[in-house]
Order: structure tokens, then C-alpha cells, then sequence
């Protein structure tokens, strides 16, 4: 998981909101004033208590790690100076946090690659260029032949030079180095998996804010932009889904962590069904950001070519970014989300209605309300809706139907 993520607002259990005259049931976020000085000096400590909770787990697993690591080094392995195990442990439990199993191993093989080579060679060539040199080819190759990826090749090669450069072998070891750091390696995967794992749901939530919260930024300026018919805040709001690249990693990578952590942690094999449900959620909201962002490209091009874009259609827009915070607080609170469903089947009647009603005479042509690139901006609301409601737990073909139904409904009233 990546250290430079970082919320992009406070996760409470509900949003500001107000009304408006397009539809009076709809619950619409407030637009956000400057921060002043205390408001950004709380919202810095909220970032800040983010992080410490995030990442608070790993300073725990690298301590405990080193403590064992030391003392299985300096007791069962003879060695007076216990540095390469703690040290290797400490490094595996950092690289493995939101890594998968198999590239942590690979981590874990460079380095032990790295330390034989110089151990084996360096006592009968000794110091020097070419040496570093050969070490460093020997350990790539080696590491070629295990059909390592890069991360082995990497550590292999790293750890050649650094052992090659400022760490000459120690002689009169009773157990080589490379021994010792693999013990410390495998000590930290299974401090890491075995005995304090992390938390699989936690993880996910705190990840998803920042995704989540700049995802809903972005619908709410869209919809603004589309309501006052600005080609540069559509823009804008384009870019910022377009950025929302490093979260939706940050939070792939957190899942499958987690997935593996349910698989092989013990402490952790109750908590696979709820998982298995927020596994789901995850990979349907990244669906339906996808959706949003072909919406807001449509959008912006609808804007351009001067096409007609009713109201109900940003209020639907901003009904489908309180879906998508409602939906977040409500897996938060481990609550049935009745209330995002509902939210998304009144964006898809939105949607209906400013697209216009069918045509029911089917001799005559279809009247829109929308043009070209909003009709199909309209159809991608849909889908966005379609994947939300099946990432709330819905049945997949149910939620096909209740989104055909919303259509339905918003045909009956024109």
C-alpha cells in the first residue's frame, strides 16, 4: 500500500446536504467553502490519525519481527552480531504490506541470492570492481534461472553490491549469512501473515476514503459544471476521475492482500465471507468509476457541440455521488444499504426523465430531450448505477431489473 495516499475527506457517517427545486426529495451535498487556518489544522490531524491507523499495524509487525528475528539469530543461529536477520525481517514486512505472497518470496529469494553469491565468491577473489562485478552477474544469472520477475532480479543484484561494497564476508560464521537472512525473511512473512495479520475490512475501508471521497468531488463539480454548462470545470472534473489512478491501485493492491491474508492467516479465516462481500463491492465501484468517467467525457462533449442537457440530468448526477458516499458509510457501519439502493433507482428515473419519455407510436420517431453524446452520456449513468447497486450485495440480474424499471417509471411520467 502506498505511504503517499491520503484522504480526501473525512469519513463520517453521512453528508451535508440541501434541497432543490428539481426534485424535492433530493438530498444534495453543500458545496464547500475555503478552509481557514483551524479547519485546515484539524483537517491535517484527521489526515495524519489516518495514517497512524493504516499504518500503525506495520511499526507493530516490524517490531515484533525484529525482537523474534534477533533473538533466534543470536541464540539458535551462533551468531554474535545478529544485523542481516532483523534486518531482512524488518525490510520483508515493509515490502509485503499491500504486496502479494508470491512477489514478497521473490524479495526474500534476491536477498538470499545476493548474500550467497557474495559469501561463495568475495574469500576467494577478494575486493574490488570486477569482482563487484561478478558477484553481481552471478547472482542475476542464478536468479534468471529460478525464473525470477524483476523484484528477485532487483534484490538479487542489489544485495551483491551492498554485500560486495560494504559488508566483506565475515569469516569462523558457524552458519553462512545467506542462512541468516533467510531465516529473518521467513520470520517476517510469518509475523506478517501468522501471528499479527492485518485486519481485512479495516484495511479496504481506509483505503477506499481517499478513492471514494475524490471520486465524489469530482461527480458533485461535474454536476455543477454541467448545470451552469462550463466547458472548463467539466474539464476539470474529466482530469480528476482520470486521476483517480493511484488510489484505485493503492486499494486493488489492499484487496489482494487481504485475500490472501483470510487464505493463509488462521486468525483470519472467519472473516472470508464478509470479505468475499467487500471483494465484490470493490471490484463493481471500480466498474462503475470507469462508467462515470465515460459520462463525464460524453458530458463534456455534449457541452461543446451546444446539445441540449436538461436539469434532472446534474441532479442525477449528484444523486448518483451521494450513492456513492451512502454506500461507503453504510459498509462502514455494517448496515443493509436501503438507502444507496433507493438513491441510485431515483438517479436512473432522473436520468429518464431528462432523456425523455418512448415513443408510443412505433411508426413515429423516438423524441429525445438529449443529444448524441448525451444519450450516451445517459447510458453510461446507468451502468454506473446498474454495477453500484450490485456492489451494495444486490443479485447482478436484479439489479438489471431495477434499473430497467427506473426507466420505466421515468417513462410513465412524461
Amino acid at each position: 500500500m502506498p505511504a503517499s495516499e491520503e484522504p480526501a475527506e473525512e469519513s463520517g457517517p453521512a453528508r451535508p446536504g440541501r434541497f432543490r427545486a428539481v426534485w424535492a426529495s433530493l438530498h444534495l451535498r453543500e458545496r464547500g467553502e475555503p478552509l481557514h487556518l483551524r479547519e485546515r489544522g484539524e483537517r491535517t490531524l484527521r489526515i495524519r490519525a489516518w495514517r497512524l491507523r493504516l499504518f500503525g499495524l506495520l511499526a507493530l509487525q516490524a517490531g515484533i519481527a525484529a525482537t523474534i528475528t534477533w533473538y533466534v539469530s543470536y541464540h539458535f543461529l551462533d551468531n554474535p552480531t545478529p544485523v542481516l536477520a532483523p534486518t531482512t525481517a524488518v525490510g520483508i514486512v515493509a515490502a509485503a504490506m499491500g504486496s502479494r505472497v508470491r512477489r514478497t518470496l521473490e524479495l526474500l529469494v534476491g536477498i538470499t541470492l545476493g548474500l550467497a553469491a557474495g559469501d561463495l565468491l568475495m574469500p576467494f577473489f577478494g575486493i574490488g570492481p570486477w569482482q563487484t562485478g561478478l558477484v553481481v552477474v552471478l547472482a542475476i544469472i542464478v536468479a534468471v534461472a529460478l525464473k525470477g520477475g524483476g523484484s528477485l532480479l532487483t534484490q538479487a543484484g542489489g544485495t551483491a553490491v551492498l554485500i560486495a561494497t560494504l559488508e566483506p564476508p565475515v569469516r569462523d560464521l558457524s552458519i553462512p549469512r545467506f542462512v541468516d537472512a533467510a531465516v529473518g525473511g521467513l520470520i517476517g512473512i510469518a509475523v506478517g501473515l501468522l501471528v499479527v495479520p492485518i485486519h481485512p475490512q479495516r484495511t479496504l475501508q481506509r483505503l477506499a476514503a481517499p478513492l471514494v471521497g475524490l471520486a465524489v468531488a469530482a461527480l458533485d463539480d461535474l454536476a455543477t459544471a454541467v448545470r451552469t454548462r462550463d466547458p472548463v470545470k467539466v474539464d476539470g472534473s474529466l482530469n480528476g476521475m482520470r486521476n483517480l489512478g493511484p488510489q484505485l491501485t493503492a486499494l486493488n493492491e489492499g484487496l489482494g492482500a487481504a485475500e490472501e491474508v483470510v487464505r493463509w492467516a488462521p486468525l483470519r479465516w472467519r472473516e472470508r465471507s464478509s470479505l468475499a462481500f467487500h471483494a465484490q463491492a470493490v471490484r463493481h465501484l471500480e466498474r462503475s468509476l470507469h462508467s462515470c468517467r465515460s459520462m463525464a467525457r460524453r458530458l463534456a462533449k455534449a457541452i461543446k457541440d451546444d446539445e441540449p442537457i436538461p436539469d434532472e440530468f446534474s441532479s442525477a448526477i449528484e444523486m448518483l455521488a451521494n450513492s456513492v458516499w451512502a454506500l461507503r458509510s453504510a459498509m462502514c457501519a455494517h448496515q443493509e444499504p436501503r438507502g444507496t439502493r433507493e438513491q441510485l433507482r431515483m438517479a436512473v428515473e432522473l436520468v429518464g426523465r431528462a432523456q425523455g419519455g418512448s415513443a408510443r407510436d412505433p411508426t413515429r420517431p423516438h423524441s429525445h430531450r438529449l443529444g448524441y453524446s448525451g444519450m450516451i452520456a445517459a447510458g453510461e449513468l446507468r451502468t454506473a448505477a446498474q454495477d453500484l447497486l450490485t456492489a451494495s450485495g444486490m443479485d447482478p440480474h436484479e439489479a438489471v431489473s431495477v434499473v430497467r424499471r427506473a426507466g420505466e417509471e421515468a417513462d410513465s411520467h412524461d
